[in-house]
C-alpha cells in the first residue's frame, strides 16, 4: 500500500486505539510529532518504534526541531542554537559558520534519527526582514547568499545523519509581520521585488519544500499552498523534483480555501504532495470520513523517498560519534561557553 497525502498527529506520549485506527487509514502517510508528544528520549523512541510497526511500507514520522524557539525535544536532546546565531557568526567568519551549520545539522538529524524520527522541517530559508516576530530568530540571515550557505551546509550534515530536509515558508514570509498562525498575511511586493527571497530556493537542491500561509496578490489572489501559480514555478522554473509539503490546514492562513476539506482539496489540487491537519482531531477524522481524493503513485513515490534508507545510529553508539561530539562543542560555543572563533 502506498503512503497516503495526509500527515496527522497525536495527542500525547502514547498512542490511543483511535489514533491506531487512524493511522493506519490509506489516506494517512506520515504523522507530525510536537512537544507534547515528549517526555525523554526513551518514551520517543518506543512511540516511533510503535507508529513504524503499524504499517508497510512504514508511516513517515516529522518534527518541528529547527532550533532555538521551535525545538519539540529538550530533555536529554542537544539545545540547537537559533539559526540567527550562525548568521551573526557568518558576518565574522563566513568559512566557519558554514562548517558549524553542517556539525548542528548532523547533531540535529542524528539525535531525532536515533529515536525513530524520519525527518525534520528545516531549514528556515526566510530572510530576515526584522519585521517578522513568528519568523525572527528562525532565520539564519537578511543576505541570501548567508541563508544559501549557511542552509546548504546545515542540509548536508542532515544528509550525513541520514535525513532529508524541507526548506521553509516558500516564497517566503519573512517580510511580513502577521502570524499565519492566526492570521492571513499578505505581501504586497512584486515577484521582481522578491528575488533576494527566492534565491535560496532557485540555488539549493532540496529534498523537499514548505509553502508560506501568505498572500503575494500581485502574484496569486489565493495563499501560497492554495496556488498552482506559485507551485508551478518551483516544480517548472526552479525545477524542484522533491516533496511539497502543506503548511498545517488548519492555521487561520489557511481558512481562506474553506472548511477543512476544501482546504486539502485545495492543496492537494494545486500540487502539493502531503498535506498536514494538525491540532485539530476532529478535523483530521472529518478528513478521512469524507475527503476521497484519486491515488497518485508519483506522489506517494515522492513522499517514501524521504524515509531513511540506512540504520540511525542508537543513542550509545551516537555518544562515540565525532562529529556529534564536535556538534556539542560547536553548541558551547555559540552559547558563548568558549571564545569565538579566528576569521576565516
Amino acid at each position: 500500500m502506498n503512503a497516503g497525502p495526509l500527515m496527522i498527529d497525536i495527542a500525547g506520549t502514547a498512542l490511543t486505539d483511535v489514533e491506531r485506527e487512524h493511522l493506519r487509514h490509506p489516506l494517512v502517510g506520515g504523522v507530525i510529532l510536537f512537544s507534547r508528544n515528549y517526555r525523554d528520549p526513551e518514551q520517543l523512541t518506543a512511540l516511533c518504534a510503535e507508529i513504524h510497526a503499524l504499517r508497510t511500507p512504514r508511516l513517515l514520522i516529522a518534527i518541528d526541531h529547527e532550533g532555538g524557539r521551535v525545538q519539540r525535544c529538550r530533555e536529554g536532546f542537544t539545545a540547537i542554537p537559533a539559526m540567527r546565531r550562525l548568521g551573526e557568526w557568518w558576518d565574522r567568519s563566513p568559512h566557519a559558520a558554514a562548517e558549524t551549520a553542517h556539525m548542528l545539522g548532523f547533531v540535529l538529524a542524528a539525535e531525532l534519527r536515533a529515536c525513530g524520527v524520519d525527518l525534520s522541517f528545516t531549514p528556515v530559508l526566510d530572510l530576515d526582514y526584522g519585521v517578522s516576530s513568528v519568523i525572527g530568530d528562525r532565520a539564519f540571515h537578511r543576505d541570501p547568499r548567508a541563508v544559501v550557505e549557511l542552509a546548504g551546509a546545515l542540509i548536508e550534515g542532515l544528509h550525513q545523519a541520514g535525513m532529508a530536509g524541507c526548506g521553509k515558508h516558500f516564497p517566503g514570509h519573512g517580510a511580513v509581520a502577521a502570524d499565519s498562525h492566526v492570521a492571513i498575511p499578505v505581501d504586497a511586493r512584486r515577484l521582481d521585488e522578491m528575488a533576494d527571497d527566492l534565491m535560496p530556493y532557485r540555488e539549493l537542491k532540496l529534498d523537499a519544500v514548505m509553502p508560506a500561509h501568505v498572500v503575494y496578490p500581485q502574484v496569486d489572489g489565493r495563499p501560497a499552498g492554495f496556488s498552482p501559480v506559485w507551485i508551478g514555478m518551483l516544480r517548472n522554473t526552479f525545477h524542484h523534483r522533491g516533496v511539497i509539503f502543506s503548511d498545517d490546514l488548519s492555521m487561520a492562513g489557511a481558512s481562506v480555501a474553506g472548511d477543512i476539506v476544501a482546504r486539502v482539496e485545495a492543496a492537494w489540487t494545486a500540487g502539493c504532495d502531503m498535506l498536514l491537519v494538525c491540532n485539530a482531531p476532529e478535523a483530521a477524522a472529518e478528513v478521512l470520513a469524507r475527503w476521497q481524493p484519486a491515488p497518485d503513485p508519483q506522489r506517494a513515490a515522492r513522499v517514501a523517498a524521504l524515509l531513511p534508507t540506512r540504520p540511525a545510529l542508537d543513542r550509545a553508539a551516537l555518544a562515540q560519534e565525532l562529529t556529534w561530539q564536535a556538534g556539542r562543542q560547536i553548541v558551547r560555543r555559540l552559547a558563548g561557553d568558549l571564545p569565538a572563533p579566528g576569521k576565516a
